[in-house]
């Protein structure tokens, strides 16, 4: 109990800080959440999505899984795309996933055990699909960097795919999908320029 203990007084230094700044800050929050941003991330506890981009409480929406995959079939995940899309309004969706991802890793090197197993062959199928690139690649730590690049650029792809979008999309709702990467040995994010804003956008990634 001693560890939770000291959770909970965290977070009271926490809420004593922002507090000291801002004494109306949970007032407002409690009012309201208007995020401009939905983020798609992986579980990995070293990427908490607020503290890398230095935003506060009701500035991000999340959504996170396993190597950040999003897949059609997962009702977890559209439902939270959809709220964040038709209800919040957001305006950017941002994938992003983690160089040394332990999922993506898995993925490439087989023998996850049970559900987690299931979870991954996304990442293993698009593996396979880009066996030959990969295998040009040096070293064993590199080609798993360069799967979670990959990786990144699926789910991109994914999320451009689904209804819940096109429909925004008709509707002229201005929204657009970033392909985000971050390093946790030096604590910065990386632009992977993966970016889709219309079904043009799609057509045009998909010769690449």
């Amino acid at each position: 109990m001693k560890i939770l203990s000291s959770i909970f007084e965290n977070n009271r230094k926490w809420v004593s800080r922002i507090t000291g700044a801002d004494p109306f800050f949970f007032c407002r929050l409690a009012r309201q959440q208007a995020p401009e941003y939905l983020w798609i991330g992986c579980s990995d506890s070293r990427v908490p999505a607020s503290l890398i981009t230095g935003l506060l409480p009701g500035e991000i929406f999340v959504h996170r899984n396993i190597a950040n995959i999003v897949n059609p079939m997962d009702m977890n995940c559209l439902s939270v795309l959809q709220y964040a899309v038709d209800v919040l309004k957001v305006k950017h969706i941002i994938v992003c996933g983690h160089y040394g991802c332990g999922g993506v890793k898995a993925a490439m090197e087989g023998g996850s055990p049970g559900v987690v197993d299931d979870w991954l062959r996304p990442v293993r199928d698009i593996c396979q699909k880009q066996r030959a690139a990969l295998s040009g690649i040096r070293t064993a730590e590199e080609r798993v960097n360069r799967l979670c690049e990959l990786n990144v650029a699926e789910q991109v792809k994914n999320i451009g795919n689904t209804p819940i979008v096109h429909e925004a999309w008709a509707r002229g709702r201005d929204v657009t999908i970033h392909g985000w990467i971050y390093a946790v040995g030096d604590g910065l994010l990386k632009d992977l320029e993966v970016c889709i804003a219309s079904a043009a956008d799609i057509r045009r990634l998909e010769t690449v």
